[in-house]
């Protein structure tokens, strides 16, 4: 907190002193217990916890940090309590406030040197749990000719006013009345929400000089409301500066840390002050923060463990808490009962309006009590029972289900397999565990949804609450359900550098649920086209993750029993804090139908293979055709379908056909004349995997090994293009490890999938 005072021709800053306020780490843990030692009391002012007497660090936790008070002499003899150097005169605790003396400001007439002195105050709370209370305090001129200013540090900008007090005539100042305020020898405004800072200053160009025999000294403070009442004598006298001893009071706000009530409660590891259990928390409504109230019912300190204490209605004040003159007031926690008395059992003794009994005898309504009890006794045992019996048969159902679907997805002999291989660390997951991971699948916890299955993150799978990437498979083959299990134990053997790592899955469900390493870093699509930063998406980072997916998709490819991803897309491609890729999304495309129509497509548009389209026969050319797509997307940062739904594969090869590729088409991030050379061979390589008919496409592993070639350091090449690519590039280079690519279209295969190429186009679009 500084304290300034300025001089109105001469500026000077007094700091006196720095409080650095670390802000209170709220949360789940009860701040450290006050010792019983610590003073309460300073010049008969109340100090209760969170505020204390004495440093920040006292071992015996006097107060919260920030809240921490020094009790020392005024100037006049008497201990005062001290906010560093603000007189603190009370602390209301219910509230949330505090009321200080902060120095008032003048702009005198001196009759000596015949010019204007001014003594102008400065208040900082900022970094402190203290503002100035918008609703309790007013900014209060007082003088016959002054204009005072209140505004933030610096004038920055985010808050000034002012406000004028005129007496432009000797009548002016005999029309004055007490109590009114009103720009005539007073005058006040408000501050706005969340102030820490304010300082005043007066308009030089308003001052006394002239009517100096009437009005001397104009005044100007930040004052508590309900303490300022306007005297006459105020406008023309000091009596104004003298009432208040020259230190008018003014209300202050304060809050615990900067949270809500909501998130202080949530945070792990932080400390929660509203300890007591019958203690609720409130909001700051001043800024950031939150204070603590003892509930209804309760009375005392809220931040203290029973420090909240239960009100005796009865006995605490009878015209706030009535009872009839007949009832009988009896106290319980929280709260008061009324009650009739014995002979006047019907009523309302609240207000009075308790009978005398005139009801059956007792030796009648005994009988009938007992009886009606053993009746409602026996009715909730019944209903108790029914309930549970309801519960075992639904429990039973539900086992049975899960059961049922274990044993039709071949989870009997994915277990007999798993035991046989005994170094096998593929799990298998209950449907309950895998239900209470997802929040029972909720939606907030999906984190991709694509043409295989959607993905959500589960949770406390293991015992080192790692999480995990839960994917629920779409479109599966009913014919082949006894065939997945097996599937997905080759899946776990799928073990590779570049891709996410199978963990396990549970057959419990109607279908299979796949269970993945979680990889929290972002895509490649986010890279792509979201990423803002150029220098992590060079030319050699482009290529470094087009051939990590290459040789990671010709691994999955070149398996015993091959996998074919079916979804590739920069979506899918996850990469780690180094940028390397992974693929995700693989392994649903095992257990799918062989037999899919046009009405359960899988995978993504603007990347299916148009042969998929037709036949709708996942193979590894499919993924090679994907994988083009994905090259061209690093290539071009555009995206696979644009706005109007045309598709990329088509604007790159009229480009290619206009030979606009390198002016129109390739991203200016990379479309230099050092690049060209190796961009244009990456072209060519996508132009390759994009080639129509399926046969004719190269295998992901002669890809990868062209890939590998270009993704070391780009070389400086000398030679110029001129913004075309050859028709020789794209149809393939000749060197030794595409010689054998065969990508002609213009043969006989290429004209009988014409339409389907067509049609395809026209499908991405």
């Amino acid at each position: 907190m500084l304290l300034h005072r300025l001089g109105v021709h001469q500026l000077w800053i007094s700091i006196v002193v720095v409080a650095t306020l670390s802000v209170v780490a709220i949360g789940a843990l009860p701040p450290p217990r006050p010792s019983s030692s610590c003073q309460r009391k300073c010049g008969g002012v109340d100090i209760p916890y969170p505020f204390g007497i004495g440093p920040d660090d006292s071992p015996d936790h006097c107060s919260l940090p920030g809240f921490n008070l020094s009790c020392k002499d005024d100037g006049h003899g008497v201990l005062r309590p001290f906010y560093i150097d603000v007189e603190i005169q009370n602390i209301l605790l219910q509230q949330g406030q505090a009321r200080m003396r902060m120095d008032m400001s003048t702009y005198c007439y001196n009759t000596s040197a015949k010019e204007m002195e001014g003594h102008t105050w400065i208040l900082n709370l900022a970094g402190t749990p203290y503002r100035f209370s918008d609703t309790g305090n007013m900014f209060t001129v007082v003088g016959c000719r002054t204009l005072a200013y209140i505004g933030d540090e610096d004038n920055v900008g985010r808050y000034m006013s002012g406000c004028v007090s005129m007496c432009r005539q000797a009548a002016d100042v005999s029309s004055l009345s007490n109590g009114s305020c009103s720009g005539i020898g007073c005058c006040t405004t408000a501050i706005p929400k969340d102030l820490q800072y304010y300082k005043v200053w007066f308009d030089p160009g308003f001052n006394t000089s002239e009517i100096y025999n009437t009005s001397r000294c104009s005044y100007a403070a930040l004052i508590e409301e309900s303490s300022f009442t306007f005297s006459t004598s105020y406008a023309t006298s000091a009596a104004f500066f003298d009432a208040y001893g020259g230190q008018p009071p003014l209300l202050v706000d304060w809050a615990i840390g900067n949270e809500t009530c909501k998130v202080a409660k949530q945070k792990p590891g932080g400390l929660y002050a509203c300890v007591d259990d019958r203690s609720e928390c409130f909001d700051s409504a001043n800024g950031p923060g939150y204070i603590c109230n003892c509930s209804k019912g309760f009375q005392g300190n809220p931040y203290l463990v029973d420090g909240c204490k239960d009100v005796d209605e009865c006995n605490d004040d009878p015209a706030k808490y009535p009872c009839s003159v007949n009832g009988i007031c009896k106290n319980t926690p929280g709260g008061y009962e009324c009650i009739c008395p014995p002979h006047y059992p019907k009523g309302n003794a609240y207000n009075g309006t308790c009978e005398k009994d005139q009801t059956i005898p007792p030796k009648v309504t005994i009988p009938i009590g007992i009886f009606a009890l053993v009746l409602v006794g026996l009715l909730l045992f019944l209903g108790k029972e029914w309930i549970k019996h309801k519960r075992r048969i639904v429990r039973q159902e539900y086992l049975s289900k899960m059961n049922e679907c274990f044993q039709q997805n071949g989870g009997q002999l994915l277990m007999d397999m798993m035991k046989v291989e005994s170094n096998i660390s593929f799990q298998l997951y209950g449907r309950e565990a895998i239900e209470l991971a997802t929040n029972n699948f909720h939606n907030s916890s999906i984190i991709g949804e694509g043409g295989q299955g959607t993905v959500y993150i589960g949770q406390n799978l293991d015992e080192k609450n790692n999480p995990v990437a839960i994917k629920i498979c779409k479109g599966y083959d009913e014919s082949r359900r006894m065939e997945f299990g097996k599937e997905l134990l080759i899946l776990s053997r799928v073990k590779h550098g570049n891709i996410v790592q199978l963990l396990g899955c549970s057959l419990q469900f109607e279908a299979p649920v796949l269970v993945y390493e979680y990889v929290p870093n972002q895509t490649l699509h986010y890279l792509i086209h979201s990423q803002d930063d150029a220098s992590i998406r060079t030319l050699e980072i482009r290529l470094k993750i087009a051939n990590e997916i290459a040789s990671a998709l010709a691994y999955l490819h070149s398996l015993n029993h091959p996998v074919f991803h079916g979804d590739v897309k920069s979506v899918n491609i996850l990469l780690s804090d180094d940028l390397s890729a992974k693929v995700s999304d693989f392994g649903c495309s095992m257990i799918r139908s062989g037999n899919e129509t046009a009405q359960v497509v899988k995978g993504t548009m603007g990347y299916l293979d148009p042969e998929y389209l037709m036949n709708f026969e996942l193979t590894d050319k499919s993924d090679v055709y994907s994988f083009g797509v994905v090259l061209l997307e690093l290539l071009t940062r555009r995206t696979a379908l644009s706005k109007t739904k045309e598709s990329l594969v088509s604007i790159f090869k009229e480009a290619v056909k206009e030979d606009k590729l390198w002016d129109d088409l390739i991203d200016r991030e990379i479309a230099n004349q050092e690049n060209m050379d190796v961009v244009l061979q990456v072209a060519a390589v996508a132009s390759q995997c994009l080639v129509i008919t399926g046969e004719h496409r190269p295998t992901m592993s002669q890809i990868a090994e062209e890939l590998h070639q270009l993704a070391g350091p780009i070389p400086h090449n000398s030679r110029a293009f001129h913004g075309v690519i050859s028709t020789h590039m794209l149809r393939g280079r000749s060197s030794n490890n595409t010689s054998n690519y065969n990508t002609s279209e213009e043969t006989t295969d290429y004209y009988n999938l014409q339409k389907k190429a067509s049609m395809s186009i026209e499908f991405a679009r």
